[in-house]
């Protein structure tokens, strides 16, 4: 496999083809924002907060689903990108019921920290108020779709890692929303195994364990990850 050579923020690195930005940030050692992108399941480009500035390119790109190009100069945190980046994280605060100090997740919650690491302390944007229901159908989980921002890693965890392919988004544009089965509440649709790796994957508290209250919810990404890492080493197989 060919190798491409690039420069991200004035580093110099060489990298396989076919490697996205981001991994090849992660390779120079420069951070870059993300929400949607999770190891080990396929990138989407949904949250927008990874947008990076390619020299000669007159748009922003999302850095999890561009892939590297000989002689790229890439830069990932100019004062435009910062900009573009607080409105993104404003624009989800504004557009669900995100209340933290009544969240399962509050202090563990990767929007939160997202949030503090943009610099946003308040919203430019009307809060929409959506009235969304919560699902605690399920005998363990539930979803409160007033939290959900979108990020679509439950529903890739379910398809890629676990297979059973429980979650979907339905809808369009303001009205989009995660559905398990074919909209039927959670503990009806009989392709869940109850394996709660959606409910790891999930950046927020919109799917939690039944029985955490405030502040309570922990989640362990490094199980989703250890899957994905066994899986590909097939240490056992399904």
């Amino acid at each position: 496999m060919s190798v491409k050579t690039l420069t991200i923020d004035g580093v110099d690195l060489a990298i396989e083809e076919g490697a996205t930005l981001l991994t090849a940030a992660k390779e120079a050692g420069v951070h870059i924002p993300t929400l949607c992108h999770l190891e080990g399941v396929t990138d989407v480009g949904a949250c927008r907060l990874c947008l990076v500035q390619i020299e000669g390119s007159n748009k922003l790109l999302p850095a999890c689903v561009t892939e590297v190009a000989e002689g790229m100069k890439v830069h990932t945190n100019t004062e435009t990108i910062q900009e573009y980046r607080r409105m993104v994280v404003e624009m989800l605060f504004s557009e669900g019921n995100h209340i933290c100090a009544i969240c399962v997740a509050n202090g563990n919650c990767q929007l939160q920290d997202v949030a503090i690491e943009v610099g946003m302390d308040h919203t430019r944007f009307p809060y929409r108020f959506p009235e969304r229901g919560v699902d605690v159908s399920h005998d363990r989980f539930g979803i409160d779709h007033n939290r959900c921002i979108l990020c679509t890693r439950c529903v890739r965890v379910c398809d890629e890692i676990e297979g059973a392919h429980v979650w979907d988004v339905a809808g369009r544009g303001p009205a989009s929303r995660v559905i398990s089965g074919l909209a039927q509440p959670w503990g009806e649709v009989e392709a869940c195994t109850s394996c709660g790796k959606c409910v790891d994957a999930c950046p927020t508290g919109s799917l939690f364990r039944k029985g955490s209250t405030v502040a309570e919810m922990e989640k362990d990404r490094g199980k989703v990850e250890f899957l994905v890492t066994a899986r590909e080493d097939r240490k056992w197989t399904r």
